[in-house]
């Protein structure tokens, strides 16, 4: 099975409207399905599950494509009840942002987190100007 991965083409920002559909802003390109690392400790997949609700907030609403796609996560990272609950949470109210520091993401995690945040970007097919500006924030923290 193949999964459509995307990249974003950069705008500046006269250019970028405040919400696009993804043909007009992003391009898509075919790639292989990524896997999840087999050893992946409880602190890491709530680290990367914290990252993820938080970006999803970014535009200020979880769409439900975004809900969709973090469900399947949660559900590929084999969380226990009381991770589900908590990611069900923070799907109600943002994760504090003390809690989604880039610089407490091992070097080994930082691509499989931008691979993630990628897909979950894509989930909704939209991407918003504030989606797009903390993706590259995001990017340039993890490359420092």
């Amino acid at each position: 099975m193949l999964i459509v991965s995307l990249e974003a083409r950069r705008r500046t920002d006269s250019e970028a409207p405040t919400s696009v559909k993804f043909g007009s802003f992003l391009r898509a390109r075919i790639v292989y399905p990524r896997g999840m690392p087999e050893q992946i400790s409880r602190e890491e997949r709530m680290r990367l599950m914290r990252f993820v609700c938080s970006f999803a907030w970014a535009d200020l609403e979880v769409q439900h494509e975004e809900r969709t796609f973090i469900g399947k996560l949660m559900k590929k990272l084999l969380l226990t009840a009381d991770e589900k609950k908590q990611v069900a949470g923070w799907l109600k109210v943002p994760p504090a942002p003390e809690g989604v520091d880039p610089t407490d993401v091992p070097k080994a995690h930082r691509k499989l987190l931008l691979e993630t945040i990628t897909d979950l970007v894509a989930a909704d097919h939209r991407l918003s100007v504030e989606e797009r500006e903390n993706f590259d924030l995001l990017e340039q923290l993890l490359d420092s």
